[in-house]
């Protein structure tokens, strides 16, 4: 193997190696003083925040969500809207002759 090719294979393993070793630092580098937050910014809270409660359900209705009158319309409206899309896609027959 050449040695330029070899040297160009080590800087870019180092740069490589460098980055992945800059990247581990980047959250202790953004609260440096000097580095990270820009003047304006507000305070870090000093406790990170909880998870959100995904297991918590909401509480149970009082009502039905929609009464049996509303959902027969409704799906009536939706069979009518079906079946004129359905007989607009098809093309007229030719007439025989």
């Amino acid at each position: 193997m050449p040695v330029s090719r070899m040297i160009r294979l080590w800087s870019i393993a180092a740069l490589f190696a460098s980055a992945f070793a800059l990247g581990g630092c980047s959250t202790q580098i953004a609260d440096m003083p000097g580095l990270g937050l820009p003047a304006g910014a507000p305070e870090r809270p000093k406790e990170a925040g909880g998870y959100l409660p995904v297991h918590d359900l909401p509480p149970d209705r009082n009502e039905e969500a929609m009464k049996p009158a509303e959902l027969a319309k409704i799906q009536a409206e939706l069979t009518a809207a079906r079946d004129r899309q359905a007989a607009a896609a098809t093309p007229p027959k030719p007439a025989k002759k």
